[in-house]
Parts: structure tokens; sequence; C-alpha cells
């Protein structure tokens, strides 16, 4: 699920699918039309009013917008294995 392949980055795609999953979709539908209609909208709520707390409960579209520092409050496991920091995009 990432560009490079590495899995410690899948975690934070897995984390998105078990939020959209969880809360935001049903468990069945009628058929695929009504199912890709639902993900997209529970992807346009992720991104567009679901306030974030790793993000100061900014909204992700928000977050991407703003300039300056932005406060995360996640920690960063993978680089503290490496001893380096890694960017964040």
């Amino acid at each position: 699920m990432t560009q490079s392949g590495d899995p410690l980055e899948n975690a934070l795609a897995e984390r998105v699918n078990g939020v959209l999953k969880q809360e935001l979709l049903e468990t069945v539908y009628a058929d695929l039309a009504a199912a890709q209609l639902a993900v997209a909208t529970a992807v346009s709520i992720y991104n567009h009013q679901r306030p974030h707390s790793s993000v100061d409960m900014l909204t992700p579209v928000e977050a991407h917008g703003r300039t300056g520092e932005l406060k995360r409050h996640w920690k960063n496991y993978y680089a503290a294995k490496k001893g380096k920091e890694v960017p964040m995009q």
C-alpha cells in the first residue's frame, strides 16, 4: 500500500483503512456501484470533515493547507529505530 514497499509505512495505510471501515462504511452493500459511492463519500468525509487528534484536531485538508510548522501528536517509531529523523510529507 506504499510507494516504497516499506512494510513499516504500511501501518499508516492500515490505520486509515481501519477508520474508514469502522467509522464510515457499512459491512455489506447491495452492489458494486453502491460500494464505490460509499467509499468515495467516506474518503471525502475523512479528508474534509473528520478532525484528527494527531494534527491539533484539524482535518487533513486544513492541515495540508497550513504554512509553517504543524505540531504533530504522534511518535515516529521508525525514525527512533533508524536513529535519524524521517521527513513526513
